[in-house]
């Protein structure tokens, strides 16, 4: 069943790859860590995005943050990394494939459950052998009893729909992985993780068809869970597919905004020189015709090139670890980017590591 919904995502997305934004550097391992850092936050995590960057790339841990949150992140990461091989790979669903997954995302959080059936452990992905509710006063899950059969059969339909699902249908394919997100959590295979699990099953099949993968905002949180219950409630999958369209194209033209706002950013400060006298630092003011400034036009500089640049004259001591934290990427990410700035104007940084300053010149002077 089509709403408005399917028309305005198709054109945010149209507009979204029109401005090349999945092309910008690193936007697939960005993305990927924002998706990671939201999904967690939902069941409870306080890491940030740029804490998880700072994390995954550095192996720098975050002060304030528990041992358990952040490994809940490093896991995750693991299992999506793992997820979408297995979707580029166009690999078939099944139970095994799936309590492997599960495995993965609590291997270093998940716990060891003693029940009058046996002992069972959530780290190892294996199916739980007891009932669980929707929180305090929520409705029963699935019996646990039924769990295997159920998730057979979820695999089995699961299947079966990717392949009868038109490749070049992207409206098709995104209905596809939100119903297969909510058959999976209604199941509610496993004692822990099916959240995590639920939205990294759905963001695998958006891979596996090279879509712009959903992410649930931790601020979307409650408009997620009441969609997933009104679907529930009045046995309507279309509620939860038409929810999670709207929430994504709300996120896809946010992303839009903000990245033509940061190509509005096109004025560079006017470029001037920096001696040290006495350890004192002296601005010379230098006039705009003795140099030849690059234009932006003539440029090719990213936004966040341009964005590094402002900061750097606007703060010439500003550090490269303070600037990678503004920007929300990695120090190495800001180095790379001010190596691509050299191409363009001399950049030297003067005096020592801790109160040293930037020069900045263009790169032709003329005599």
């Amino acid at each position: 069943m089509k709403c408005m919904s399917d028309s305005i995502l198709l054109s945010t997305l149209q507009e979204y790859h029109r401005l090349d934004i999945p092309t910008q550097i690193d936007y697939k391992k960005f993305y990927l860590y924002s998706i990671i850092t939201h999904s967690t936050a939902i069941e409870g995590s306080t890491v940030t995005e740029i804490e998880n960057q700072l994390l995954f790339d550095e192996g720098i841990t975050a002060p304030g943050r528990t041992l358990q949150e952040q490994m809940m992140n490093l896991d995750l990461k693991a299992a999506y990394e793992e997820g979408i091989r297995m979707a580029q790979q166009h690999t078939p669903y099944s139970v095994d494939m799936l309590c492997y997954l599960s495995s993965i995302v609590l291997k270093n959080t998940g716990s060891t459950y003693n029940t009058p059936l046996g002992t069972f452990s959530a780290a190892k992905g294996e199916l739980r052998k007891l009932n669980v509710t929707a929180g305090f006063g929520g409705r029963s899950y699935l019996a646990f009893q039924k769990v295997l059969q159920a998730l057979q059969d979820f695999c089995l339909w699961l299947n079966n729909a990717r392949a009868i699902t038109p490749k070049d249908s992207i409206l098709a394919w995104y209905r596809l992985s939100f119903e297969a997100h909510y058959r999976l959590v209604t199941i509610h295979p496993w004692a822990d993780g099916n959240g995590r699990m639920s939205r990294l099953v759905m963001n695998m099949l958006q891979f596996e068809q090279n879509l712009v993968p959903v992410k649930v905002l931790k601020e979307q949180k409650a408009a997620y869970i009441e969609a997933l219950n009104k679907t529930r409630d009045n046995e309507d999958i279309n509620i939860f597919c038409d929810t999670m369209l709207q929430l994504h194209n709300s996120n896809l033209q946010t992303e839009i905004a903000e990245f033509k706002a940061s190509m509005l950013q096109d004025t560079i400060l006017p470029a001037s020189a920096y001696v040290t006298q006495n350890n004192t630092r002296v601005t010379q003011n230098v006039t705009q015709s003795s140099f030849n400034v690059p234009s932006i036009e003539n440029t090719p500089l990213t936004s966040r090139q341009r964005q590094i640049l402002q900061m750097m004259q606007t703060d010439t001591s500003v550090s490269a670890s303070t600037m990678a934290a503004q920007l929300g990427i990695t120090v190495r990410t800001v180095r790379r980017d001010i190596e691509a700035l050299r191409h363009y104007y001399n950049i030297l940084w003067l005096g020592s590591s801790k109160q040293g300053h930037w020069q900045i010149l263009p790169q032709h002077i003329e005599q």
